[in-house]
């Protein structure tokens, strides 16, 4: 169960860096609503980080959370915010998930 509330604070950690992208091409109300995305996305990322925590090895858990984060926000700044999808960056993404999935593996 900890590994599921791990995931999911790693999606509201890309969920947050969405709103923080989002409120830079905003202007006006909408930029603080897209403000209060990102507060909230934060709060509920941490307190599920927390939760995991408890039970999780503190060390795994952060870097699991770091990853998804990473992994997340490179996708969305790909495929929302057009960012390059360059070889090299899709290949150290690649990377990244493995060791994500390699830690998981050796953590359990």
């Amino acid at each position: 169960m900890n590994w599921i509330l791990l995931t999911i604070a790693g999606l509201f950690e890309v969920g947050f860096t969405f709103c923080l992208g989002k409120a830079r091409e905003a202007t006006g109300s909408e930029m603080y609503l897209w403000y209060g995305g990102f507060l909230l996305s934060l709060t509920l990322s941490m307190v599920l980080l927390i939760k995991a925590t408890q039970s999780l090895p503190l060390g795994t858990a952060y870097a699991v959370w770091t990853g998804i984060g990473a992994i997340g926000t490179v996708l969305v700044g790909i495929f929302v915010f057009k960012e390059p999808a360059t070889f090299w960056r899709l290949f150290f993404l690649t990377t990244l998930i493995a060791s994500i999935v390699g830690l998981k593996v050796v953590s359990e």
